[in-house]
């Protein structure tokens, strides 16, 4: 009987340029149904693939500060959010969606 080895899979080895990270951020924000930790935790795995450091020098926060605010772990604030989405060289977008607020009726 052969042994099976598994690896743990890691989303930033995955996230090659900047369409990649995009979609996948995509993803996620369809998928997070209102969940900030997780839309954190997935700007944390595209900057790990875009590189910890340069994002943190491009968002004008500290290495150790981002990856605290990206962790999954916390709701950072809307302006970290905004600043690791610039330093990424992503852009957020607004549609219009389906109401999520039930009627009293």
């Amino acid at each position: 009987m052969t042994k099976t080895i598994t690896t743990r899979y890691d989303v930033a080895e995955h996230l090659r340029n900047p369409e990649e990270m995009a979609a996948y951020l995509e993803a996620c924000l369809e998928e997070a149904e209102g969940d900030a930790a997780f839309i954190a935790k997935a700007l944390g795995d595209i900057a790990r693939a875009k590189g910890m450091s340069q994002v943190a020098r491009d968002a004008g926060l500290s290495r150790e500060s981002l990856y605290k605010a990206l962790s999954g772990e916390r709701n950072p604030d809307f302006d970290t959010i905004l600043r690791v989405i610039a330093a990424l060289g992503l852009e957020l977008h607004a549609g219009a969606g389906r109401s999520h607020i039930k009627s009293s009726n």
